[in-house]
């Protein structure tokens, strides 16, 4: 079910309604059974993965829980194995199996591997990296086991952030759970707002400069590089107004009941460094990876060049977790080898580099939507005809866009406007009630009079 729909929209309001008019215990019965009927509208068979690892998971953490030595160990492999499990044979089992064809092709060997084709289950690295939390956190004695299995079950499967996150620890979620929450109007006002703006950032922002993105990238070789320049630099923003709209929309339902989930983005593009980039975008997963590999292989306590070796696994593996795809480890390849030059520069240097934070700013922008490119493009050749023309400035070989130039002026102004509310606008309740029903109703407005309503999924539903 996407949020953007007005499918969405009934199923919300009438989740709400039912969840405010109902004890403790039915509330969370309601909450279960809705997010299964969320996840079961995409496609229904693969509610069976989710169950699968939902009771594997649930009887490890007690089992973890009461046993001691090896046996803790061998417990939270068993749900390791089966949460990575399910996502490398639905993730990579093509990818491995189609590099594996071309490797053995050199040496005039046939792969008898089977070819399954395998469609991912719709959100399945988010909900896996969830699950997989609960236990590491219970076998690090940092979280008591969830007795309740309705409770547990509704911590893997809440529907706002079941899909595409934020990815939650169990130490946030699942007290929430326990807790019978009041309706609270100012939590809803700001939930609503809050959803709405991410709304407002998907349908009416990331959708319209997805015409401009899919007409360049589609066919690069195509297209001047004045062209893919400016497609380049509109797919940086789409996939921030469509992520960070999603985790809006998941953050304010949540908040709307009187759940708190945690913070997704923190206005990302302002960052003026690689490394503050990713304490600021998917904030979520950007912990998870800090807390569950990064920390665990040693961080930077074991000197520089294994820092180095972690980063570069860390953003390996996070490339590798987006996709399936030797573009998306090439993404995270690149993002490593950016930190890794940083903070060369800034130990082996004879001199400090004056540092500007404006020319920080708009630097570390060019690198991430370079980066990008690798991300966005449909293979390696055309991400490498697409750099190949930004990178030798053909910028003067022509211009084409797939809308007109009062069009091509509002994307820019709706860009400005994102990087005004992002830097001037730091809270979306509104406690003057009239003040709140005349900001909704004008986005409200907006949205439905400017948005571009494609039926596209949100870009990080492929994950």
């Amino acid at each position: 079910m996407l949020f953007d729909s007005l499918q969405f929209i009934l199923f919300y309001i009438v989740v709400t309604i039912l969840y405010f008019s109902i004890r403790h215990r039915g509330r969370i019965w309601l909450l279960l059974l809705a997010s299964c009927y969320f996840y079961l509208v995409f496609k229904p068979v693969y509610i069976l993965i989710l169950l699968v690892t939902v009771v594997v998971d649930y009887f490890a953490g007690i089992w973890i829980a009461n046993s001691e030595g090896r046996k803790r160990k061998w417990f939270l492999v068993l749900s390791l194995i089966a949460n990575i499990g399910f996502l490398a044979f639905f993730k990579y089992w093509n990818f491995f199996n189609d590099n594996l064809t071309h490797l053995l092709s050199l040496f005039g060997m046939v792969n008898h591997l089977p070819d399954y084709r395998l469609e991912l289950p719709i959100g399945l690295s988010f909900h896996t990296f969830q699950a997989m939390s609960y236990t590491i956190e219970v076998y690090r004695r940092k979280q008591k086991p969830e007795k309740d299995f309705i409770i547990y079950s509704l911590y893997v499967m809440f529907y706002p952030q079941l899909v595409a996150g934020p990815i939650e620890r169990p130490q946030n979620m699942l007290p929430q759970f326990h807790t019978f929450f009041r309706f609270n109007w100012e939590n809803m006002k700001s939930g609503l707002m809050l959803m709405l703006w991410g709304l407002f950032k998907k349908v009416v922002i990331s959708n319209r400069l997805a015409e401009m993105v899919d007409y360049c990238f589609d066919n690069p070789a195509e297209h001047p590089g004045l062209t893919l320049l400016v497609a380049s630099v509109f797919y940086s923003f789409q996939i921030y107004c469509d992520f960070s709209g999603y985790s809006d929309i998941a953050i304010g339902a949540g908040r709307t009941m009187g759940f708190t989930l945690m913070k997704n983005f923190d206005v990302p593009y302002l960052s003026k460094s690689i490394g503050e980039f990713w304490r600021r975008w998917h904030i979520s997963l950007s912990t998870w990876f800090k807390d569950y590999l990064y920390i665990p292989l040693g961080g930077s306590r074991e000197g520089e060049w294994k820092l180095y070796r972690n980063l570069a696994i860390v953003f390996l593996v996070s490339g590798l977790w987006h996709g399936a795809a030797w573009t998306f480890i090439i993404w995270g390849g690149l993002h490593a080898v950016f930190q890794i030059l940083a903070r060369m520069r800034d130990r082996y240097l004879p001199f400090r580099v004056p540092k500007n934070d404006v020319l920080s700013v708009i630097f570390t922008f060019v690198l991430v939507t370079l980066a990008w490119v690798f991300f966005r493009a449909k293979g390696l050749y055309n991400a490498k005809v697409i750099l190949g023309k930004l990178l030798t400035f053909d910028f003067f070989s022509g211009y084409s866009m797939p809308y007109s130039v009062n069009e091509f002026i509002f994307c820019w102004l709706l860009i400005a406007t994102l990087f005004l509310k992002d830097i001037f606008a730091t809270e979306t309740s509104v406690k003057n009630t009239p003040v709140f029903y005349l900001k909704f109703a004008g986005l409200a407005v907006l949205c439905y009079f400017f948005g571009v309503f494609s039926g596209d999924q949100f870009i990080y539903f492929q994950f």
